[in-house]
């Protein structure tokens, strides 16, 4: 597998691989050994979904040296989490909306890990076996709502504020990847995994030492620094390398 996908044609909702543009229907279970038909289906009436429905959205706080330094913050000792509503997300060309346009509401572009396996207390050496692939995604942000509350998780649990996808790579080492954030074709946000404070695998690790981690589970690993203010109009484009950007506009 590669760049895995999941679609809408007309009631049918289905995972297909994507190659060149072309989709290859998926046959059996995602997190499995699934097939796929050997011939494309035709594009007319498909709508790209998110890639996946997860039991759980876990974001990352402060994973980035330069933004915990933007946001005026101690380096964690440990990784610092929270969990978003399920309900928070949307797929690729879908559009954010700011509930409170008086609010400073703010871009965070972020590498996404996907879990393929059922994993509890799993160590980081052998994490990269329960991680199905990675995607992009941004953890919008109310800064006026997480500012004023001890925890994260109501400012950044609205309708639309977790952008996600289009597709799952598969096949994609996750240590060494440009990320940047174009904010009406602007570069706002510039770094690479590399400057990760905990990497995907012992994200993963610390996360099942806490809790189950079920196929279709996804982490938000973290933002970089460059985080800045939304308003409606704006087109935002997340580009991580190796991955298919992820475009969406805000209302």
């Amino acid at each position: 597998m590669a760049a895995i996908g999941r679609f809408q044609k007309a009631d049918e909702i289905f995972h297909a691989k994507v190659v060149d543009g072309e989709l290859y229907r998926l046959r059996g279970d995602v997190f499995g050994s699934p097939s796929f038909d050997r011939k494309p289906i035709s594009p007319k009436g498909v709508r790209t979904l998110t890639p996946v429905v997860p039991s759980k959205i876990i974001a990352v706080g402060l994973n980035y040296a330069d933004h915990a330094r933007e946001s005026g913050k101690p380096l964690p000792k440990e990784p610092l989490f929270w969990f978003k509503a399920a309900t928070s997300l949307i797929p690729d060309g879908g559009k954010i909306e700011i509930p409170f346009p008086s609010h400073r509401t703010d871009f965070e572009a972020e590498l996404c890990v996907v879990i393929g396996r059922r994993a509890r207390n799993v160590t980081p050496t052998a994490a990269a076996r329960y991680i199905f692939g990675y995607t992009t995604a941004q953890d919008i942000s109310d800064r006026t709502i997480q500012n004023g509350e001890s925890q994260w998780a109501r400012a950044k649990s609205f309708d639309t504020f977790t952008p996600l996808g289009p597709y799952v790579e598969t096949k994609i080492d996750p240590r060494h990847l440009t990320i940047q954030l174009f904010q009406n074709g602007q570069l706002r946000q510039n770094s690479n995994t590399s400057q990760l404070i905990f990497n995907c695998h012992h994200l993963v690790s610390f996360v099942s030492t806490n809790m189950t981690l079920l196929p279709g589970d996804i982490l938000l690993t973290g933002t970089p620094s460059g985080v800045g203010p939304i308003k409606s109009g704006d087109r935002l484009e997340v580009r991580i390398q190796g991955l298919t950007p992820l475009v969406n506009t805000v209302k």
